[in-house]
């Protein structure tokens, strides 16, 4: 376990005060209409909750990383998943490519910017009919003198009717695969960059999700990510940070599911008596509380890798796989004992239940994360 940190705490209050006054009395209205205002971001970034471990010379507080990760695990425990996506995607995925890999240039212009809400991060990496297979991706930068030549197409792009800055990957040779992929900082207002509608999904309503298009995009070529070719390596470098965001997501919403249902449980009643007197109420709720230990153990275990420098691929994998299995399996046996109501979007325990399917999913679906940990056991 982490060393408890005071600082911390209070950091954590301030945003659950600002959650209760900015995020819960419109998250309702959020969901029904389908995406969060442009205005959100800008309120985040002045109240100080976006991109808080980014070192002060470029705009943050140069915070430890639990401070930013606390941001994604309360706002999902608060029942708020498509905000805690959100910024996940910003704060978590976005900026730590641009600080890590970055030149000193692209870091002074965007990030500053991302501290405050004015740019708004994204990551486009998933293409139609490529899915998780990255190295069939057909997207394609082109150099021609000061320029790369965008061409192609990203789907299921978190952030992506928001976005100002996607952090994109294209082949700038594409007779290379894997070795032809680069990374590009791509400002999408620039000529020939089009945002889709925004996707209607099972969950996560309020997280707007985009197709993008991009037909001869002029990116300048001081844009470019770290080295050409390079991509693939920058990827693996950076997805361990992005799994342990996911991780922070789950186990919030476990939290929160917990907190709901021994509420509720309380409160019920059948037969005569809270239906959290009943043997079977009482052992599933101490299941899940067992499930939430078990999942906090092994996130703060990353987390403390993470910090040393020493959290690998495969290890990042399986928690992104254990924590996010275990978010839905918590979710669906607490969502039992409210019977009926359960299945009723007033009650918010159907909410913790729908977002969590997709967590499975994105981020690398846990399949290929078992995949992974088998590779990291056996080779290919």
């Amino acid at each position: 376990m982490l060393a408890y940190d005071a600082d911390l705490e209070l950091f954590r209050d301030n945003f659950k005060r600002y959650m209760n006054e900015h995020i819960a009395p419109h998250y309702e209205q959020w969901e029904r209409e389908g995406i969060m205002p442009r205005s959100v971001w800008n309120s985040l970034g002045e109240n100080g909750f976006l991109c808080v471990d980014v070192p002060e010379e470029y705009g943050g507080y140069g915070v430890a990383t639990e401070y930013s990760l606390m941001l994604i695990e309360e706002s999902a425990r608060a029942g708020f998943a498509s905000l805690s996506t959100a910024i996940s995607c910003h704060s978590e995925i976005a900026a730590p490519y641009i600080l890590h890999i970055a030149n000193e240039a692209q870091k002074h212009y965007w990030l500053p910017k991302m501290v405050t809400g004015e740019v708004v991060g994204a990551i486009g990496m998933t293409e139609p009919g490529a899915g998780s297979d990255l190295q069939a991706m057909r997207s394609s930068a082109i150099l021609q003198g000061d320029h790369y030549l965008l061409n192609g197409s990203k789907t299921f792009i978190s952030n992506g009717q928001h976005a100002d800055l996607v952090v994109l990957a294209a082949k700038t040779d594409p007779q290379a695969r894997a070795k032809g992929v680069s990374l590009l900082l791509v400002d999408t207002h620039l000529d020939g960059f089009k945002k889709g509608t925004n996707l209607d999904k099972i969950g996560l309503h309020s997280q707007d999700t985009s197709e993008l298009f991009y037909d001869n995009v002029k990116v300048p070529a001081d844009q470019i990510l770290g080295q050409a070719g390079q991509g693939f390596a920058y990827l693996m470098q950076e997805l361990p940070r992005e799994r342990t965001a996911i991780a922070a997501t789950a186990l919030g919403a476990i939290r929160g599911a917990i907190d709901i249902t021994t509420a509720y449980v309380k409160e019920r009643q059948a037969f005569g008596q809270a239906i959290g007197q009943f043997q079977n109420s009482r052992f599933v709720l101490a299941q899940a509380k067992i499930d939430e230990l078990a999942t906090a153990a092994f996130y703060n275990q990353n987390l403390a890798l993470y910090k040393q420098g020493k959290l690998d691929v495969e290890t990042a994998a399986a928690l992104k796989s254990f924590s996010t299995d275990m978010q839905m399996k918590v979710a669906d046996n607490l969502l039992q004992l409210f019977g009926g109501y359960g299945y009723m979007s007033e009650y918010s325990i159907s909410r913790f239940f729908i977002d969590a399917r997709i967590q499975r999913i994105y981020g690398g679906t846990n399949e290929i994360m078992k995949e992974i940990v088998a590779r990291g056991m056996l080779g290919r």
